[in-house]
């Protein structure tokens, strides 16, 4: 179990050539039904793409760092969960067609919002266009007991309940499929675990998926009833909800932005060498994306990485290039009170603080009393006495490297040190790819 948790898969280019693949192969099979589209229904089938692409162009970015966008989600699980019925004919728009008009909406929206000069992560939009068949070819094309979900949808026109159930049901699958498809080019990207940042990226947008699948219900089972009129009414609610989530993200930007300066005082003040509060940031981040770390996690572990030197502010007299880990035990559990009281001071970061403060404690602590220690405190430990002894005026890093392993299991968490490892020795294997 801890091997699967531990797997990384760089899943960015088998994605890509999966939406590649979606694309082409959906666009060849619905061309058919591309020419039979006549009057209402070809008036229907273009607003909704029109509301997909313009829906792309209105992107969030929510808690995971991935950008997310609500209306054009709902928008696509609309069109591939409603009737959609050829005039003067029992048959269906087809899954195929349903797929093309999902994904050129996704890819039109993306060039859009490209053209505006906004930045657009290609992968991220692969990775939407290659899930975009799953709700199509459930409910209409996949057969139960001789019949397709759309064709069953009529046999139930008194019980809408089901109808309406089985909607829920399908696209929480395709869903389900779009979170783990974004989770696997992230921790690609990020070259973190496949399995923590699947559970993570469920388990960080759960409320936000199930609000699009109702949305994405109410609108079929809507247009059955009063017609392409249900895309605007039920897309407006999403609007609004846009605009609070843009507002948040703004505040959370700012306050990242705020502990970043206050990061940096120590540095300006000179008691510590230039970026060393962003370089154990940036460490002490892939070493908890290693570990698995969720990212809420995440989020804190960064802010107390920023200011873990916070307390150095508090000293009389610097200490040689604000290397902490050269210093007495007592004067390390002082810096980091000092650090950990000055955050608590804002009175909305106490889970920071309380990283802050067990900063320095050796790890023997959790071995031989069982004391509850973060482990987002042993991770600024290691990454803050790595960036320390391998700072210029340090020891090379793999000088620095052995220093951490003569204090393993005693100063240090064996499990963090190992992660370490890991994600330095990734580090010179991209540079050497890229040199």
């Amino acid at each position: 179990m801890n091997r699967l948790r531990r797997l990384t898969v760089d899943a960015r280019w088998p994605v890509a050539v999966a939406a590649g693949a979606t694309v082409v192969v959906s666009g060849w099979v619905g061309r058919a039904d591309l020419r039979e589209l006549h009057g209402g229904l070809l008036l229907s089938v273009t607003l909704f793409l029109l509301a997909i692409a313009v829906g792309e162009t209105a992107r969030l970015t929510i808690l995971t760092g991935r950008e997310t966008s609500p209306m054009s989600t709902a928008a696509a699980l609309g069109l591939a969960l409603s009737l959609l019925k050829f005039q003067g004919s029992a048959g269906h728009v087809g899954a195929a067609l349903v797929t093309a008009v999902v994904a050129c909406g996704i890819i039109v929206g993306s060039l859009l919002l490209r053209a505006t000069g906004a930045r657009v992560s290609w992968v991220d939009m692969s990775a939407r266009v290659a899930g975009a068949w799953v709700a199509p070819v459930l409910y209409r094309y996949v057969r139960f007991d001789g019949q397709t979900l759309v064709q069953w949808q009529e046999a139930w026109a008194h019980h809408r309940w089901l109808v309406g159930l089985v909607m829920l049901l399908v696209g929480g699958v395709a869903m389900l499929v779009d979170l783990v498809l974004e989770a696997a080019v992230r921790a690609g990207r990020d070259q973190a675990p496949l399995l923590p940042a699947v559970i993570d990226e469920v388990r960080s947008t759960v409320a936000l998926a199930t609000a699009l699948v109702t949305s994405g219900a109410l609108i079929a089972l809507a247009a059955h009833a009063i017609g392409i009129a249900a895309l605007p009414l039920f897309l407006f609610p999403l609007v609004l909800t846009s605009f609070a989530v843009q507002r948040y993200a703004s505040i959370r930007l700012t306050y990242r932005q705020t502990i970043g300066a206050l990061s940096g005082l120590t540095e300006r003040a000179g008691y510590t060498v230039t970026d060393h509060g962003q370089r154990v940031a940036q460490l002490s981040l892939a070493v908890g994306r290693d570990l698995g770390m969720g990212q809420r996690e995440l989020t804190d572990l960064e802010y107390a990485a920023l200011l873990h030197d916070l307390g150095q502010v508090a000293l009389r007299e610097p200490i040689p290039m604000g290397a902490t880990v050269l210093v007495a035990p007592a004067d390390q559990q002082r810096i980091a009170h000092d650090g950990a009281e000055i955050v608590r001071t804002t009175g909305v970061l106490d889970n920071v603080a309380a990283i802050l403060e067990a900063q320095t404690t050796p790890y023997r602590q959790v071995r031989e009393f069982g004391q509850d220690l973060p482990l987002a405190s042993r991770i600024i430990k290691v990454a803050n006495a790595y960036d320390d002894l391998s700072a210029p005026g340090g020891e090379n890093d793999e000088r620095a490297i052995e220093r951490i392993h003569l204090g393993l299991g005693y100063e240090y968490d064996p499990r963090v040190v190992d992660s370490l490892t890991r994600v330095l020795d990734r580090r010179r294997r991209l540079t050497t790819a890229h040199g």
